[in-house]
């Protein structure tokens, strides 16, 4: 049996509408259209679909098996066409995020809550970009946008800039360095440096200060977790290298140090890789535009 939407949309108009002229006009076709309709699916049937001696006209025991199958259906078709309506107008869509920097999750949430406010029809996901490579997922359209530092030029992606930070220096506060209006390479030669688990090339005190000046630290401990990290320098354990925002709490409280790094201080730039198609897309468009301004809200506090 070869059946049609049509069929389906057919069998739901004459059982709501209780007549062929009724249900003809709810269609927009003619009575003498829909009647040769019905009668070639009961021809493939080989059964009655109406009882015709009835009034209003009503559907057979066969009838209503094809009434429950487009009750089923024909809702889900309608679902779908208002999501394909919902992304051409640019109100429905994905936006699976890959990160790679473990502290972005400071400011990535409230950005996402705002965003959520505002795109309720848009589905948000997240994943460690660190756990996989990020931006061929982003090509493969496996994710939408890949927060990181490190640009680079692919063909179809843009690199859009959000905000930029200072890699700052935390201590504890009976660290020796106290003293020091700021710190260099040389001052890490005898501490022991505590970075989240990334590749020294994507560190910044690695390739901004350490790798340049050819300075090791005594040691290198890598730890998962910010709060575990700040936990360490404040038993003396260890320093660290953070972004400017993870300290904002913390920079007052008197068992922390905080110092810039070099005499001119750091600044590293943040970006969202995006599909270079998608940055038009007015769910994409804003949720740039608040992460280029809500993380400096947290930068200032």
């Amino acid at each position: 049996m070869h059946l049609e939407l049509r069929h389906l949309k057919t069998i739901h108009a004459i059982h709501e509408a209780g007549g062929l002229a009724r249900a003809a006009d709810m269609l927009h076709i003619t009575q003498s259209a829909l009647s040769h309709q019905i009668k070639g699916l009961e021809d493939q049937a080989g059964v009655e679909l109406f009882v015709r001696r009835a009034k209003p006209l009503r559907l057979s025991a066969a009838g209503m098996k094809l009434l429950r199958l487009a009750e089923r259906i024909l809702p889900e078709i309608d679902a779908v066409g208002a999501e394909f309506e919902a992304l051409r107008q640019g109100r429905a869509g994905r936006l699976h995020i890959a990160i790679e920097c473990h502290a972005c999750f400071d400011w990535l949430f409230p950005v996402l809550e705002a965003f959520r406010r505002a795109w309720p029809d848009i589905d948000i996901d997240i994943r460690a970009g660190l756990a996989f490579n990020a931006l061929p997922a982003l090509a493969r359209e496996e994710v939408d946008l890949v927060i990181s530092s490190d640009p680079e030029v692919l063909e179809g992606i843009t690199f859009n800039p959000l905000f930029d930070y200072a890699p700052t220096f935390i201590a504890a506060s009976t660290s020796p360095l106290a003293a020091k209006p700021f710190v260099v390479a040389e001052d890490f030669a005898d501490q022991t440096l505590i970075t989240y688990p990334i590749d020294r090339a994507r560190s910044d005190v690695f390739s901004l200060v350490l790798s340049p000046a050819r300075v090791e630290p005594k040691a290198h401990r890598q730890v998962e977790l910010t709060t575990v990290i700040l936990m360490l320098v404040a038993s003396g354990r260890g320093v660290a290298v953070l972004p400017d925002w993870v300290l904002r709490e913390v920079k007052y409280q008197p068992d922390y140090i905080t110092r810039p790094v070099t005499e001119a201080g750091l600044t590293k730039r943040l970006y969202a890789a995006t599909r270079t198609e998608d940055v038009t897309q007015p769910f994409m468009a804003h949720f740039l535009r608040l992460a280029r301004t809500e993380p400096v809200k947290l930068q200032r506090a």
